[in-house]
């Protein structure tokens, strides 16, 4: 466990000592607490709230204010933990003043360290100009879940040789371009470990094999919590779910029964007043 504050320079070390870095999706301050607390290295308000917190079917309807919101509250909760957030659907595809705005309100309004967007070489114009503002950036590559049209849904990606290539040409191009971090999700564990070994910039897979740099995954997955959608790559690393049902259940059956409250949950009054009291409304 890593204690102090992460920082860019931090994982970047850690990438250098061969040291994992730990990086899980958090959207509100109770679980940032938890997970800084657990020593989690970075934390991740990916727009995958869209789908976990708010129950959209994708990502793409997530908005600057959804993000700025989730990130503000997560950073409040979070001392030592890097907070990544990412950029939403159409906040830096349109031009690179977008971009740079849009990035700056994340780090402003939204506290956080660091920015993801999506894209390889077609975003490295936004990139460089986000580094240039003083925001670190890091890329997302492989499976993007905000091109999911363009994909014909989610599939794992770089599985030919030109389409394994342009990811390593395009990890080149965001390292170039000044990103500090890049997240593989969704591409075989060779191509990820090729990946790996030729940046400089720590890698953070997700369904991209044990040989990134760090790994990520969105918490509600590793919990047990999220069953609308089930990649290959979750492992669960406990049936919180399942516990929190139960617990919902246990609570409705006592609720019924009178059971809960029992006396050590509840507040005591002298007999003296409730006597005056009982007198003066009960006839």
């Amino acid at each position: 466990m890593m204690m102090g504050k992460n920082t860019v320079a931090t994982v970047q070390e850690q990438k250098r000592n061969g040291d994992r870095i730990t990086m899980l999706t958090c959207y509100d301050y109770s679980m940032a607490r938890l997970m800084d607390e657990a020593g989690i290295n970075t934390l991740l308000i990916g727009d995958s709230l869209g789908m976990t917190i708010l129950g959209y079917e994708d990502t793409l309807s997530v908005t600057m204010e959804d993000m700025i919101h989730h990130s503000a509250a997560v950073a409040r909760g979070a001392k030592n933990a890097l907070i990544v957030c990412d950029m939403p659907f159409m906040s830096y595809q349109v031009s690179v003043e977008d971009a740079v705005r849009n990035a700056g309100r994340l780090m402003k309004e939204g506290r956080a360290n660091m920015v993801k967007l999506e894209g390889g070489a077609s975003v490295c114009p936004q990139i460089e100009a986000i580094v240039k503002a003083s925001i670190p950036v890091c890329a997302h590559l492989g499976l993007t879940p905000q091109s999911i049209n363009a994909f014909g849904g989610f599939k794992v990606q770089g599985k030919t040789t030109d389409a394994a290539r342009q990811i390593v040409e395009d990890a080149k191009a965001v390292e170039r371009a000044g990103a500090s971090m890049v997240v593989l999700e969704g591409i075989p564990a060779p191509l990820a470990e090729l990946i790996t070994r030729t940046l400089s910039i720590p890698t953070i897979g997700i369904g991209a094999g044990a040989a990134c740099d760090g790994q990520v995954l969105v918490y509600q997955d590793m919990l047990g919590m999220f069953a609308d959608i089930r990649p290959k790559f979750v492992k669960t690393f406990a049936d919180t779910g399942s516990f929190m049902k139960k617990a919902f259940a246990d609570y409705i059956s006592e609720v019924k029964s009178g059971v809960f409250p029992a006396a050590e949950h509840t507040y005591r009054i002298d007999e003296g007043v409730m006597e005056t009291l009982n007198k003066e409304y009960i006839k």
